[in-house]
């Protein structure tokens, strides 16, 4: 089909060849640029997001490839523009050049596909923007591994090691990408509370000690005598929420990695430091080396709601748990699956099923020590399955620990608890999906893969996820992509891991 506009052919540099394919004519990435003739629209149309601080050097080479293979106009490096804008601009020519019956903008829009090169913390980021800009079809995500963990894109068959960046290597990624089908993923919000400190400042954590993806939201008005000196935080998650031994070693390897970020150039050495950092602690001999107050049973109430509109109901942890993992994907520390495949009794027995990433519901795994963990290298290893809920909430009471530790898609945090009589509370819960491209061998399962086992008649009802009402509703309408997915200017982007 031949799609005709006015104007000089300034479209895709000569030099792209056969990577027409993917390439965009700088009118529909640049509202002010001059319209262009086409003879065919791509077939699979991109746009690339890359941290050009990921990866040591690895993410400013993969910016010079993919500006050498395709128009520089859409190769972003994230270090210079953030994705919210980058598609605001973008879905904004799209109306406008649809309003004016433009066949290639119509084409390019309905088959885009967005390609994103980071650790999980840009990943994360990205899918957030997309998520929250409500498109009217939104695009599909790839991922190319950057970080140390990389969990998002092994899950979904991208791999977990760090690619290389010639243009034979991004040739072929490209290809994988236009072959690639659609999976939805389920995105979960988290909402967290906390009485303000009578001292200091009135923010109770300092921006930067916060992952990106968690932003204060909302203060409570004078008069709210219920919430009178709280501060809400609220955030999202596409893999995973933990608590305890697992993010503390996380937190000091970020901790070391800001002191020392020389040191931190290379996959292979970061997932060595991750390794003694882990040893320096003493993860390996808990029971003697950490007192029983970190446990998750003396530190917090967990409660679970088991699908949309249910019951909440207390969730017993058994007293040895030190770590708790609340998992969306089948991939955790760099490849490993905390839940497994529960066999067919237990499925029976406790209503479980294997870990799909777009049922709405969450796996919720337990760990005693850093020995345990290394169960999951060992076939069918896995985790103390503890449940599967459509939302959980943790409640921290005075008395059990100052602090501990918490982490989100790979970005730890040091979160204070209690020291008067107030409550810490967090909540997780569904919130809605996004499309990611999914490449084989594909580790993450679907419940509409007819594969797949049955999910025994679970229905999740996307609206019900969203119309819970309770006294955290204002704060789980969205992530909120113009504030939670916009990183401060003070923060490092080289730190999304």
């Amino acid at each position: 089909m031949d799609l005709h506009r006015n104007g000089t052919n300034d479209s895709c540099p000569s030099s792209c060849g056969p990577l027409t394919d993917y390439c965009i004519p700088d009118y529909v990435l640049k509202p002010d640029s001059e319209p262009v003739i086409v003879d065919n629209a791509p077939s699979c149309p991109v746009v690339v997001f890359i941290n050009s601080r990921s990866g040591g050097q690895l993410g400013s080479g993969l910016i010079k490839t993919y500006r050498e293979l395709l128009n520089e106009a859409q190769v972003f490096d994230l270090s210079e523009e953030a994705p919210d804008k980058v598609l605001h601009r973008l879905y904004c020519n799209f109306e406008k050049l649809k309003s004016n019956g433009d066949l290639l903008a119509i084409q390019i829009q309905k088959s885009l596909r967005l390609i994103v090169a980071g650790g999980d913390g840009t990943a994360s980021w990205l899918l957030g923007v997309v998520s929250d800009l409500k498109l009217s079809h939104p695009p599909p995500v790839a991922t190319v591994p950057l970080g140390t963990g990389n969990n998002l894109p092994f899950s979904f068959g991208w791999g977990k090691r760090n690619p290389a960046t010639d243009q034979a290597a991004v040739k072929s990624f490209l290809g994988q990408v236009k072959g690639a089908r659609e999976m939805n993923i389920d995105s979960w919000h988290i909402i967290m509370r906390m009485r303000i400190p009578q001292e200091g400042p009135c923010d109770p954590i300092a921006p930067l000690d916060l992952p990106h993806s968690l932003h204060a939201f909302h203060r409570v008005s004078d008069c709210d005598s219920l919430n009178e000196g709280y501060h809400t935080f609220r955030g999202g998650f596409w893999n995973y929420f933990s608590m305890g031994m697992d993010a503390q070693v996380s937190y000091e390897f970020h901790s070391e990695r800001k002191r020392n970020p020389e040191k931190f150039k290379n996959q292979l050495t970061n997932q060595s430091t991750y390794a003694k950092l882990g040893l320096k602690q003493g993860w390996f001999a808990a029971s003697l080396t950490h007192p029983s107050s970190r446990n998750i049973a003396q530190l917090a109430k967990v409660k679970i709601m088991k699908r949309p509109g249910g019951l909440w109901e207390e969730l017993k942890i058994p007293r040895s748990i030190r770590s708790i993992i609340c998992l969306n994907l089948p991939s955790f520390s760099g490849g490993l699956n905390p839940w497994g495949t529960p066999g067919t009794r237990k499925v029976q027995d406790r209503d479980l099923t294997a870990p799909y990433v777009d049922d709405g519901l969450i796996e919720v795994v337990g760990f005693r020590d850093a020995w345990h963990g290394l169960v999951l290298l060992a076939p069918n290893g896995h985790g103390t399955r503890l449940a599967q809920a459509h939302r959980i909430r943790f409640e921290f009471h005075k008395g059990a620990a100052e602090h501990t530790f918490m982490r989100i898609d790979g970005e730890p945090w040091k979160q204070p608890l209690p020291k008067e009589d107030d409550t810490v509370v967090v909540e997780i819960s569904h919130l809605r999906q996004v499309a990611m491209l999914a490449n084989d061998p594909c580790k993450s399962k679907s419940v509409n893969d007819p594969s797949s086992p049955s999910c025994h008649g679970h229905d999740d009802d996307e609206s019900n996820s969203l119309e819970d009402e309770d006294e955290w509703e204002d704060g789980r309408k969205k992530f909120g992509a113009a504030a939670t997915f916009k990183i401060p200017d003070e923060v490092d982007i080289a730190h999304l891991s």
